[in-house]
Parts: C-alpha cells; sequence; structure tokens
C-alpha cells in the first residue's frame, strides 16, 4: 500500500510541474511586433530648433545681471518651445511670488510669440484670454525667436513695473545674439 501511495504522489508532484509549465508558457506574451522606423523622407519627421541648456542659462544669467545692476530683486525662467522650463534663478531677495510668475511670462511669451506687454493690451478685447491654464498676462516675458519662429521665453519678475521686468527679459534675449 505504501508503493501505491507514494507512486501516486510522486505522478501527482509531476503532472503539476508539467500543468505549471504549461500554464506559464500559455501566460507568456508574443514576441514584440519589429520596430517600425520612420523615414525622414516620406514627411513623417521635422526638424525643429531648440535652445540648448547652455544658452538657457547664459540668457537667465544675463537677465538677472541686468536686474541686479539697477538693484532690482527678481526671479528669472526660461522656457523651451513647448513650456517646459529649462531654468530658473531666484535674485537674492526676490518675493516668493516671483518664481512662478517668471515661469508663467515666458510659458506666455513663448505660446504666442509675442512681449506680454503686448498680450496684456489684448485683454480688452478677449478678456478670457487670462483664463488660458499656466499664462500671466502682465509685461516681464519675451519670447526668443529663430528663422521667425518661437524657440524659447524668458520671463522676469519681481522689479516693480512690469516694465522693468520686461527691459531684463530682453537683456535675455539679447545675449543670445552674442
Amino acid at each position: 500500500m505504501k508503493k501505491i501511495l507514494l507512486g501516486a504522489t510522486a505522478a501527482a508532484v509531476v503532472a503539476a510541474g508539467t500543468f505549471g509549465v504549461v500554464s506559464a508558457n500559455a501566460a507568456a506574451p508574443a514576441a514584440a511586433p519589429a520596430a517600425v522606423t520612420a523615414d525622414a523622407d516620406n514627411g513623417n519627421l521635422r526638424t525643429t530648433t531648440h535652445l540648448t541648456v547652455e544658452a538657457a542659462t547664459k540668457a537667465a544669467q544675463a537677465a538677472l545681471d541686468a536686474a541686479e545692476q539697477e538693484n532690482q530683486r527678481v526671479s528669472v525662467a526660461v522656457v523651451d518651445r513647448n513650456g517646459n522650463t529649462l531654468v530658473t534663478l531666484r535674485g537674492d531677495g526676490a518675493g516668493p511670488q516671483s518664481y512662478e510668475s517668471a515661469v508663467k511670462k515666458a510659458y506666455t511669451a513663448v505660446s504666442w510669440n509675442a512681449p506680454t506687454s503686448v498680450l496684456a493690451g489684448r485683454l480688452t478685447n478677449a478678456p478670457t484670454l487670462k483664463d488660458i491654464p499656466g499664462t500671466l498676462f502682465l509685461a516681464g516675458g519675451a519670447p526668443v525667436t529663430a528663422k521667425g519662429a518661437p524657440i524659447a521665453g524668458i520671463g522676469v519678475a519681481g522689479a516693480p513695473s512690469g516694465d522693468l521686468d520686461e527691459k531684463f527679459a530682453q537683456a535675455g534675449v539679447a545675449s543670445l545674439a552674442k
């Protein structure tokens, strides 16, 4: 009786192991399809111009330096064409609100490819523009362009007037031409 019971137990273990392997193989994913390649000649790809992190840092520092020369405490932000933040610099003594405001001004400038002081003037005819998330229609943002297209935005916030903020943002843009 012991031999029959031992033999039946061994057969059950082997069967369970085989079932587990079959089950595991049945659940295995199918082989991944071959990678699809895009051909530059078929019009599916586009080459775009982007500001490097080094250039963005140079522009932000130039804007901050211009503000410091006039004893202004500001924050500076540089965003890429898609509105992603590349660089932010918070000057000594800049107010806590200036950081976020600088980012929003930079985003607004690159989104509309115009200085934010110009865009602020459009609010009289289209007051709901200010409701677009992530934007700030106050002077202090300047677009960076290449071949007429926006590639980045520089925003400055914290000076006592938007005109000063925009002057410093323009100093950042100008530094990229040097």
